[in-house]
């Protein structure tokens, strides 16, 4: 048949190919075929078409595809998607990929996928993506995750992150990362946190960090941490901050923390504090510093 014949069949026509009929068909003769005409094979024929004649449908078509389509679709249909076909699924249809189709995406491919199709993925398809497929979001798809969505992430997916990625959540999705999440960030991903995200850390979550993790926020995060997450540090996490964290920290942190935190302060830390920060120690605090303490102050 020539591609003129292929368009030129009606719907009820193509219902009437069987699967040996439509196994023969060519790109040629598919990619020629119409939304419609695509939208009338069906789906006991689509699942045995090969991976050459799905990626020869137009965008038109698959977007025209019918949720039981796409649910018939084989993992190697499914990974030979163009990433134009990719972009052009609906919402409804990548909520109707099931998890064994998610899996079989390549992240080239869900690296093409919208903001707005990344949201419509399941949580139990999105927890069993691989690592290397969650580290394929755009950064605007990633900042458009649902709450429920980023709660779903398991700890290797949240490790594999990128900087960028990181950087894009919104401080909602801080809030909605569990403790377990919180202490997969590695330092470097902490690290390229804002200020915003990381005063969105709740004080449950921030006291078990890692002293890695607490040494890598920046500068311009301690000096938004709250009185509450000030207090929430631990011992080992006051001692693990920088110098140039120390220097950081506001009157108000200062005076936020406890005479424990104060009194385990090393030498370093306090020698790189500036008078203003030693004048808002709180006299019980500043009592509770040892002769050698003392004398590191550089005021």
């Amino acid at each position: 048949l020539t591609t003129a014949q292929v368009k030129a069949l009606t719907t009820d026509q193509v219902v009437a190919l069987t699967t040996d009929q439509i196994d023969k068909l060519t790109a040629s003769q598919v990619g020629a075929m119409s939304a419609t005409q695509v939208a009338a094979i069906e789906t006991d024929d689509l699942k045995l078409m090969t991976a050459t004649e799905v990626i020869a449908f137009s965008t038109a078509a698959v977007a025209n595809l019918s949720t039981d389509q796409v649910g018939v679709l084989t993992s190697d249909q499914v990974s030979a998607l163009t990433t134009g076909q990719v972009k052009a699924l609906t919402t409804d249809q990548v909520v109707a990929l099931t998890t064994d189709q998610i899996d079989k995406l390549t992240a080239t491919q869900v690296g093409a996928m919208s903001a707005a199709q990344v949201a419509a993925i399941e949580t139990d398809d999105l927890k069993l993506m691989t690592a290397t497929e969650v580290a394929a979001f755009s950064t605007a798809a990633v900042a458009n995750l649902s709450t429920d969505q980023v709660g779903a992430l398991n700890s290797d997916q949240v490790a594999a992150l990128t900087t960028a990625q990181v950087k894009a959540l919104t401080t909602d999705q801080v809030v909605a990362l569990a403790t377990d999440q919180i202490d997969k960030l590695t330092a470097t991903q902490v690290g390229a946190m804002s200020a915003a995200q990381v005063a969105a850390i709740e004080t449950d979550d921030l006291k078990l960090m890692t002293t890695a993790q607490v040494s890598a926020l920046s500068t311009a995060a301690v000096a938004k941490l709250s009185d509450a997450q000030v207090g929430a540090l631990t011992t080992d996490q006051v001692v693990a901050l920088t110098t140039a964290q120390v220097k950081a920290l506001t009157t108000g942190e200062v005076v936020a923390l406890s005479s424990d935190q104060v009194s385990n302060l090393t030498t370093s830390q306090l020698a790189a504090m500036t008078a203003t920060q030693v004048a808002a120690m709180e006299t019980d605090d500043f009592s509770k510093l040892t002769t050698n303490q003392v004398s590191s102050l550089s005021v």
